[in-house]
């Protein structure tokens, strides 16, 4: 018998990867925090599970920031590892992210393309309209989904990945997210988490190289219940 409290929220598994639905404020790997991550959580899980002498392997091929909740994908073997980090590192996975902001952009629709230069200290990134000296350009698309009395739910596509890019630039644009003090939210969410959601992914399969294509369901909550609703 497996106990509850370490079964992860499984979305797809087979003998390769496994993509689980992150919880806001988990940690994806291991951290200065020294907190549990949640690539040890899965390997103990499977271990359990499938009754594996030890730990099972997961690897992580890709990172979700502490407060973002939603899509975590994980390598069960070596083989699958190195092959997603080289779709993710050559830009062949499609990622989709739902965020909830308070200020509707203008216009509804369109690509964001800025220039981030990362402070380390700070954990912090900061966009500019023109290039500067270490700066990595940053690319996305959003369009608005749907709107609330007061909060908009925005769906952003990401052609890049630099450090904490959707948050980012959605503060440049005057949009920062629903709960993310860091990049000018009034106000923390009650959880601690910021309300922006990998939502879905898709790419090629690394070994078996047919198309998987996964969509996280929304967090349990009020607000993102209504404004996901209607979609």
């Amino acid at each position: 018998m497996i106990p509850n409290n370490i079964e992860p929220d499984i979305l797809y598994e087979d003998n390769h990867i496994i993509i689980v639905n992150k919880r806001a404020g988990e940690i994806v790997q291991g951290d200065s925090s020294g907190d549990e991550p949640l690539s040890v959580k899965v390997a103990r899980y499977i271990a359990m599970r499938d009754s594996k002498p030890g730990n099972a392997f997961i690897g992580v091929p890709h990172r979700l920031d502490r407060p973002v909740s939603g899509i975590a994908l994980f390598a069960k073997t070596s083989k699958a590892l190195e092959r997603m980090n080289a779709l993710f590192r050559n830009g062949e996975v499609e990622k989709i992210y739902w965020a909830i902001v308070a200020n509707k952009p203008n216009p509804s629709s369109g690509e964001l393309r800025h220039f981030i230069v990362r402070n380390q200290d700070q954990n912090k990134s900061y966009a500019y309209d023109v290039p500067k000296e270490g700066a990595k350009e940053a690319i996305l698309r959003y369009r608005l989904l749907s709107s609330g009395d007061r909060y908009h739910l925005l769906e952003i596509l990401l052609l890049t990945g630099r450090h904490h890019q959707i948050r980012c630039q959605l503060s440049k644009i005057g949009c920062p997210i629903k709960g993310d003090l860091k990049y000018g939210a009034p106000r923390s969410n009650p959880d601690g988490g910021i309300s922006l959601h990998a939502r879905s992914i898709r790419f090629k399969h690394p070994v078996k190289e047919n198309e998987i294509y996964v969509e996280a369901p929304v967090p349990d909550d009020n607000l993102w219940r209504v404004l996901a609703q209607t979609l």
